[in-house]
């Protein structure tokens, strides 16, 4: 199961917890999940730690730089995909408030500021509806999250992330 790292950056008013404040989303705009909202991430390089690569993939795919100690752990999530074992995944989910830059567009993503209170979950996969208000609110959020044909979501295991 490949490990991604995957950053949800927040800006005021207040914190991440605060209905008001904004996450940024991403428009994927190549490869596995392509045209769908999401945030900021990747694959883990071999030896890289999640913080390390959340770092690496905020600067490449939205162009800010940010530090491993202002991530908050939001999630820890097992993706796997039941009719194409190659497309699993285990997902390290941070917050983050504070980063120096302006996110532009990339390859990867074209980013967009939505209010925390009306994320666009219908242009998110399928799982997004389930588990990112409660994690953004400061619900952490261990799960296995099975696809299936289609992309759609065939099953939910709350009890915790299990890697395979």
């Amino acid at each position: 199961m490949v490990e991604v790292s995957v950053v949800y950056l927040t800006r005021p008013p207040g914190s991440v917890r605060d209905a008001a404040a904004e996450v940024l989303l991403g428009e994927k705009l190549t490869g596995f999940g392509r045209g769908r909202l999401v945030g900021p991430g990747g694959k883990l390089e071999p030896g890289e730690s999640p913080r390390a690569a959340a770092v690496r993939e905020v600067r490449e795919e939205v162009g800010v730089s940010i530090h491993e100690a202002d991530l908050v752990p939001l999630a820890r999530i097992a993706y796997p995909f039941v009719d194409r074992p190659e497309h699993s995944q285990f997902h390290h989910v941070f917050a983050c408030e504070r980063w120096r830059g302006e996110p532009r567009a990339s390859s990867e993503l074209a980013p967009q500021w939505f209010p925390r209170a009306a994320l666009p979950l219908e242009r998110m996969w399928a799982d997004a509806a389930h588990w990112l208000p409660r994690a953004l609110a400061g619900e952490f959020v261990e799960a296995t999250l099975s696809f299936g044909a289609g992309d759609a979501m065939v099953g939910a295991d709350w009890s915790g992330a299990r890697r395979t």
